[in-house]
């Protein structure tokens, strides 16, 4: 077996924890929200101060893996969130809830950038977008198969004890990751030459990392990624955060049928992910990287913003499940694109850059958490919030457009 692909393994299996750790509090929600006696609107407040931090500590981890390497970075980090999924458990009020899910963010933040730094180290970028798309796909499945571990052991042992159980998984995940993996391909002692000339083929990494942003702030090609992720991520933090609660409480879905339908969407994104992964680099070899990632970056988007806007039209509990269900599908389906440009521009800088990224698409996500609620109220329906978040998706999907992955950030 390849190397790198242990080390996809690997990251494939954070992948799945990260999501069971932050969907978890979701399927969770209006148990929670009956229990410590939290409104609609201040639930907001406790999913997008998860969001808040976890968008503000993307550049600073991901900065801090470029430099000091991912071995010894992704390891505490995923300590560090796991100590606070099972703090979420001893949550008493409101405020406590609120100071938990920020330190738990500010954990989670560093997860993609440094697994994407990972993959721009460990893999040949005629791969990137293969490896980028099992690493959400893994995502997706891990929020697919959270309401399937929760909701039975939510009847059996209560929500706390959730929480508590769910925190013990990332402690053997980063005792191992830190055992095994190494910052650079050529300090494993057994990967062979013939892999390692094909990882290096294309790339001439270095252990001393000064990331150009003086450089980088001044290009287009930044600015117009940053906005993209910007307006793609209220889609996507629908999902994550309320999509349990619109269910039931805005399409009359009882605990039973919840289990199986938040279930949905994700599996449709892993179907998404893994095609998108594959469809990206074909078309990249085939039309080149400038049109090639844009192909399925564009359509995916415009197609997510129908698809959710026709959600909030339509009332029938199966038809909405079926067309918010296609709507994640298509926009994970884009997803692998959007994170292979940020190794296609960012070169060694990749963890860096999709941490500037993701810092931007995640402060977008903490207005949508945060306002969803309060839209919610005013309009007196949850429909009125899906109107709002169709037209995010296809303002992201004109600006990628206009992304242009063939144009690196430095030519070092």
């Amino acid at each position: 077996m390849k190397k790198r692909n242990i080390v996809l393994t690997f990251l494939t299996i954070i992948g799945v924890i990260t999501f069971l750790d932050r969907i978890n509090i979701a399927v969770a929600s209006d148990q929670i929200m009956t229990d410590l006696n939290i409104s609609v609107e201040q639930w907001g407040w406790v999913l997008s101060a998860f969001i808040l931090s976890y968008g503000l500590m993307q550049i600073p981890l991901g900065l801090l893996g470029d430099k000091k390497g991912h071995r010894m970075v992704l390891a505490v980090i995923v300590l560090l969130w796991s100590v606070f999924t099972g703090f979420t458990g001893m949550a008493g009020g409101l405020i406590s809830m609120i100071l938990i899910r920020f330190m738990f963010g500010i954990g989670e933040a560093g997860a993609y950038p440094c697994m994407t730094g990972s993959i721009s180290r460990w893999f040949p970028k005629t791969e990137t977008g293969k490896a980028q798309g099992f690493i959400w796909a893994a995502s997706r499945f891990g929020g697919a198969l959270t309401p399937f571990l929760v909701m039975p052991l939510m009847r059996n042992f209560g929500w706390r004890n959730v929480f508590l159980i769910f925190g013990a998984v990332g402690f053997v995940w980063a005792v191992v990751w830190y055992l095994w993996y190494r910052n650079s391909p050529a300090e494993l002692k057994s990967i062979s030459q013939a892999e390692l000339n094909q990882i290096e083929s294309d790339k001439k990494v270095t252990e001393k990392v000064v990331v150009p942003w003086k450089k980088i702030l001044h290009k287009k090609q930044f600015w117009l990624i940053m906005g993209m992720y910007t307006f793609y991520v209220w889609g996507s933090w629908f999902f994550f955060s309320w999509f349990p609660v619109f269910l039931k409480r805005g399409r009359g879905f009882t605990n039973d049928e919840l289990q199986y339908a938040i279930a949905l969407p994700f599996l449709m994104g892993v179907i998404g992910n893994i095609a998108g992964g594959y469809l990206s680099d074909y078309f990249s070899k085939r039309f080149g990287l400038k049109i090639g990632r844009r192909i399925l970056g564009v359509s995916g988007l415009v197609a997510a913003g129908i698809f959710m806007f026709l959600g909030a039209f339509i009332s029938g509990k199966t038809q909405v499940l079926i067309f918010l269900s296609l709507c994640f599908g298509v926009m994970d389906l884009m997803l692998p694109s959007a994170w292979a440009i940020c190794v296609d521009i960012g070169k060694k800088y990749a963890g860096s850059i999709s941490g500037a990224m993701n810092t931007a698409g995640n402060i977008s996500g903490f207005f949508c958490a945060s306002l969803f609620g309060y839209m919610v109220k005013s309009s007196g329906n949850y429909n009125f919030p899906l109107f709002v978040i169709s037209g995010m998706l296809i303002i992201s999907a004109m600006l990628f457009l206009f992304i242009d992955a063939s144009k690196p950030i430095s030519a070092d």
